[in-house]
């Protein structure tokens, strides 16, 4: 199982150049980079990133994160993915454009 974070291409660029990241601004707000399941991913982009282009997916194996990430309750009662230290280039397992369409966000096939 992967669990996903959707950054803003800026955010994205500046990770990539950097090689780690603490996340977006409501990330350092929180204390800990949000990310989702695959099960969460559509309802995460639809509140957080309604309408906006110009997104990227990325996909991190939790077990690679270690013990830095732990399951926490909630938006609706769930339990989702909260790390507790930088995201870095080497955590990443793949990352691919997250394209606005009509109807919402267009992610890879199969995800979803």
């Amino acid at each position: 199982m992967l669990i996903y974070k959707i950054f803003h291409r800026p955010e994205w660029d500046e990770m990539k150049a950097k090689g780690e990241t603490l996340g977006a601004p409501v990330d350092l707000a929180d204390g800990f980079i949000h990310f989702s399941t695959a099960a969460q991913l559509m309802e995460t982009a639809a509140k957080h990133f309604a309408g906006q282009s110009d997104l990227v997916l990325v996909a991190a194996d939790p077990d690679h994160l270690g013990a830095a990430l732990k399951w926490e309750v909630s938006r609706g009662g769930a339990l989702f993915p909260h790390l507790y230290r930088s995201f870095t280039m080497e955590d990443v397992v793949w990352d691919t454009s997250l394209p606005l369409g009509a109807s919402g966000h267009i992610f890879p096939e199969g995800l979803v």
